[in-house]
């Protein structure tokens, strides 16, 4: 089992669909999961604005990690990344916004996203492409969280 299914595996989901989990990375997963859900650009909110999976992937690659990105993506095994080259990526306002959103401190954000992102992208594109509509993210996301939905309902 890799991090990110342990993590996955500490996210406990309450009724209303919020982790409750007492492992801080939960929250993230939860901000970075509704984030990715949200193709739309320019919105207020916790990295609304790079227009969902898509937009923060382009992100990346735009930032010179299109390798990276493109090894979680395909069906090989994921690059790893570093907080700082996430930070320098991201920038201080989307870190700072997911901080303020999961009460991590800013300084942790982006090691912690390092290493949950390449899992979580690469469980979001099971095909190695990445979903074109945001209703075909919305069933991989609801499939990612329905199993654990249903392992807590057991």
């Amino acid at each position: 089992m890799g991090l990110f299914d342990s993590v996955l595996g500490a996210l406990n989901i309450n009724a209303n669909g919020n982790a409750t989990g007492g492992d801080p990375r939960a929250a993230l997963i939860q901000a970075v999961l509704g984030m990715l859900a949200n193709n739309q650009s320019g919105g207020a909110g916790t990295l609304s604005g790079l227009g969902g999976l898509g937009g923060l992937l382009g992100t990346l690659q735009n930032a010179g990690l299109g390798q990276i990105v493109e090894s979680w993506i395909g069906t090989g095994q994921n690059q790893a990344i570093s907080g700082d080259q996430l930070g320098q990526a991201l920038g201080d306002d989307q870190l700072n916004g997911l901080a303020q959103a999961t009460g991590i401190p800013q300084n942790d954000i982006a090691g912690h996203l390092a290493q949950i992102l390449p899992g979580l992208v690469d469980h979001l594109t099971p095909d190695g492409q990445v979903p074109q509509s945001g209703g075909d993210l919305g069933s991989e996301i609801g499939n990612l969280l329905g199993g654990f939905l249903d392992n807590k309902s057991a």
